[in-house]
């Protein structure tokens, strides 16, 4: 849904319609765009708990028109966590589901603390309490099931079943719940009023840490309270690239960011004719190879690379890497893969305070692992560790995983403002490329833009395949030239989940807004 291009008052844009309304409403009570941020994502915790939890990890962009800072709200592995711990277990590979895949400090509520204190400083008032209200309400009072929430129950019965509180909390009767009946998580709403009571910080050093260390410990996983009373979110600088556009912004490893900006420096660099035909897709395609390349042999967590991020975005590297692009034939693949699991959430006020955020429990439901004290689903970020010494993410304790998910924003040179992101593990980068490049280089409206049909190279929602899957609304002659260009192609349904949900809002340089959310989801774009 677009929102309303006169809106002159701010914008927020959520994946799920209510977490989109419980941000517009802050802004309409004065709060500031850090606040209803916040005050959806608190929601879309309760409303998509599939895709995001208290257990999950976040990142956030927050600009005010000039350079943005970024907060990494991700967690640390746990202490306990080594090769030696999995392998005295008989383990080689850690695993995908359970809680030996639950190793890592949940960052996102540590995100959402710096990024209140950062509102503090800039005015913001609102009450704790209030910004987490309406995900206390669904929580208590319940709110509808979407179509996403019952699909991937349904999808993933048969690994979660038997995970630790999954059953109990998403499963009726032994069966995933209906799409459109009412779905309560009273444990979870509890949860959201003790942090509301005692403060964002009790979830690391305070009763809920405390709760939460007791069940983990239960289960099964590496997490003690050391880990938690260790962990705190970090502010940093962004990376950046400059284009022929403007200038875009993105966070830096652990997360997937620096390949989303390789792949619009690569673009930025090649010649094309127009949007959604072969040479568009192509080339972005061929870019995301490139960029994919970079980022597998690369990225890690920052205080283990050996090579600055900022390397690779340098004029003469991209020079370089663009000469490996053949503008007629498909480069051969497929390399390894990652998956993902996420949701999105950008608003801009009527100051310009801007902000991208982005949080994930990787996989949809993570771990599994349902905490029954808290109602918490625990993320399986860990799962992206390698037990082999030769991998750039090999697990060592207190080390950072790497992350797919990075929010983005730009500054392009005519005064518009624009937060955009979208879920979708290897899509990510593919579909922020893919809104960017139409909305920008090719001037299509905003919704257009991310209504368009997508592809993607890669994986995600746990689903892998070597092949480019696109959505079945391309033209015929765009398929075809690019099968005989030498993609695999594999045709999808017309508005596929897999293919992420896709959102952005735009200031111009009057101060009017344009907001656009992903038909693939249950999202909108809200002025107050």
């Amino acid at each position: 849904m677009e929102g309303r291009k006169n809106a002159k008052s701010g914008m927020v844009v959520a994946p799920h319609r209510l977490a989109a309304s419980a941000g517009s409403r802050v802004l309409a009570e004065g709060g500031n765009a850090i606040e209803a941020a916040i005050a959806a994502a608190a929601t879309i915790v309760v409303l998509y708990p599939h895709m995001n939890s208290l257990g999950g990890d976040n990142f956030i962009l927050i600009g005010d028109g000039r350079r943005p800072i970024a907060i990494d709200g991700c967690g640390r592995a746990a202490l306990l966590a080594n090769n030696d711990f999995y392998k005295s277990q008989g383990i080689n590979q850690i695993p995908e589901r359970g809680p030996l895949s639950a190793l890592t400090v949940a960052g996102a509520v540590s995100g959402w603390q710096q990024a209140l204190l950062i509102s503090r400083k800039r005015g913001g008032k609102m009450p704790l309490g209030r910004l987490l209200e309406e995900a206390v309400f669904y929580g208590k009072k319940g709110a509808l099931v979407s179509g996403t929430l019952h699909r991937n129950t349904k999808s993933t019965l048969d690994q979660l079943k038997d995970v630790s509180g999954f059953s109990d909390v998403f499963l009726s009767n032994g069966l995933p719940a209906k799409e459109g009946t009412n779905f309560k998580l009273p444990s979870l709403a509890n949860t959201f009023e003790r942090l509301a009571l005692a403060g964002l910080n009790d979830f690391y050093i305070g009763d809920v840490a405390q709760t939460l260390v007791t069940d983990l410990i239960a289960a099964g996983s590496p997490l003690r309270s050391e880990d938690f009373q260790r962990h705190e979110a970090e502010i940093f600088e962004p990376l950046t690239i400059k284009l022929k556009s403007g200038r875009v912004y993105t966070t830096p490893p652990p997360t997937q960011g620096l390949a989303s900006l390789i792949i619009l420096g690569l673009f930025d660099r090649l010649k094309c004719t127009g949007p959604d035909g072969f040479s568009h897709v192509h080339s972005l395609v061929e870019a995301t190879k490139h960029a994919f390349s970079i980022r597998d042999k690369y990225i890690s967590d920052p205080d283990h690379m050996k090579i600055s991020p900022d390397y690779f975005l340098q004029n003469k590297f991209l020079d370089g890497l663009v000469k490996k692009i053949n503008p007629k034939e498909a480069l051969q693949w497929p390399m390894p893969t990652r998956n993902g699991d996420t949701v999105w959430v950008g608003a801009i006020d009527e100051e310009g305070c801007s902000v991208s955020l982005i949080q994930s429990i990787y996989w949809e439901f993570g771990s599994g692992v349902i905490l029954p004290q808290t109602g918490i689903v625990w993320q399986n970020r860990g799962t992206s560790f390698s037990l082999n010494s030769g991998n750039p993410n090999f697990l060592t304790p207190g080390k950072k995983p790497f992350h797919t998910i990075h929010p983005a924003m730009a500054l392009l040179n005519d005064g518009r403002l624009l937060v955009y992101g979208t879920m979708g593990g290897e899509g990510q980068p593919q579909t922020q490329a893919a809104l960017f490049t139409r909305y920008v280089n090719f001037s299509q409206s905003l919704q257009k833009s991310i209504s368009a049909p997508r592809w993607l190279l890669g994986r995600t929602w746990g689903d892998e395949t070597p092949r480019l899957r696109l959505e079945n609304r391309f033209k015929p002659s765009v398929v075809s030239a690019l099968e005989l260009a030498g993609h695999d192609i594999e045709i999808v349904g017309d508005f596929d989940e897999i293919m992420g949900h896709a959102g952005a809002v735009v200031r111009d340089r009057n101060g009017n807004f344009q907001g656009a959310s992903d038909p693939r989801c249950d999202g909108a774009a809200l002025a107050p």
